[in-house]
């Protein structure tokens, strides 16, 4: 493995190493093999909701329509990072390329600050729903949904703009090892080759930012939602409606509680293999967990997905008689 410790012959570093998980060699089979095998259910698992949504005429509406761009994003955010992650670690270079790893860094949060816009907005698909349940057709149209979801994909990507600008004025000259598994933002401004502790203020406020408002925003809908779903009688309506929120919420405690550990606790930082833990966590586990939670949890999602598995069975099976 080879590491920069000088400056080389332009004065910037070419590429970085990341170290990703040093550990022996059978070790890292078994990584490859489990976050493989991982990878490749969550990108089923969320392809079976894209596939439910866009097959039943029953789930063209904004809750479904918004589920299947989040699953969608899941699936572009954990491909962002996981293959370089697998090629690295069966690779004896782990190396990524400068332009790459600016890359990897802008999409990757990006599409994180994304996933917070969505949960925001799932949310207030929620809050309609149910405390404003009359208004509900004539606010959420199509035209307000569709409105939505570019709001969502085009506001992650323009607020990361601001640190990827930064970031690539930032000087690096050697060494070039990030002990992570990503181009993270605090490993790869540690590697600067001046101090930058404006850059540092400046990314971590605008991160720390999108996901303060958007976790406040949804908790602020869903005092809201629980305080008009404690007014129902005790039935199949106070039911339903628990049952309606407790999949987005679950999604949303796993997303927030992950990020939080890692970016606002104090002194989050300071342990690399933490870092990495947590990190891996929303990443990967985090995109894993949501379609079997929205899949196993919605009535409608299960039928959708029970009509496709029929029908790719009766194909199967005409093939075969063929």
């Amino acid at each position: 493995m080879r590491t920069l410790e000088t400056t080389n012959i332009s004065g910037f570093v070419n590429e970085f190493l990341l170290l990703g998980f040093p550990c022996g060699r059978h070790s890292q089979i078994l990584l490859f093999v489990l976050f493989s095998f991982i990878y490749l259910l969550t990108l089923l698992g969320n392809t079976s909701i894209l596939c439910a949504v866009w097959s039943s005429r029953k789930l063209h509406t904004p809750m479904y329509i918004l589920l299947a761009n989040f699953s969608f994003l899941e699936i572009c955010y954990v491909s962002s990072d996981v293959p370089k992650m697998l090629a690295n670690i069966i690779s004896q270079t782990k190396s990524i390329s400068y332009t790459g790893c600016l890359l990897q860094f802008y999409f990757f949060f990006s599409m994180c600050a994304a996933e917070g816009l969505f949960l925001s907005v799932m949310s207030f698909d929620r809050f309609l729903a149910i405390c404003r349940p009359l208004h509900y057709p004539t606010i959420m149209t199509h035209h307000l949904c569709a409105q939505l979801v570019v709001f969502c994909w085009a506001g992650g990507f323009l607020w990361l703009l601001t640190p990827l600008t930064l970031i690539s004025q930032v000087p690096f000259c050697g060494p070039n090892a990030i002990d992570h598994f990503l181009c993270d933002l605090a490993p790869l401004l540690a590697l600067s080759c001046a101090p930058v502790p404006g850059i540092t203020l400046i990314c971590g406020t605008v991160s720390s930012l999108i996901i303060f408002l958007t976790f406040l925003y949804i908790l602020g809908t869903y005092f809201c939602v629980l305080s008009v779903v404690l007014q129902v009688p005790s039935g199949s309506g106070r039911h339903k409606a628990f049952s309606t929120c407790a999949s987005h919420f679950a999604v949303v405690s796993l997303f927030y509680g992950s990020v939080m550990v890692m970016y606002v606790r104090p002194g989050s930082g300071d342990y690399p293999g933490m870092q990495k833990f947590v990190t891996l966590f929303y990443a990967l586990a985090t995109p894993f967990f949501n379609p079997l939670i929205y899949n196993f949890r919605n009535r409608d999602m299960k039928e959708a997905l029970k009509k496709i598995l029929n029908v790719l069975l009766w194909e199967i099976s005409k093939g075969f008689k063929s």
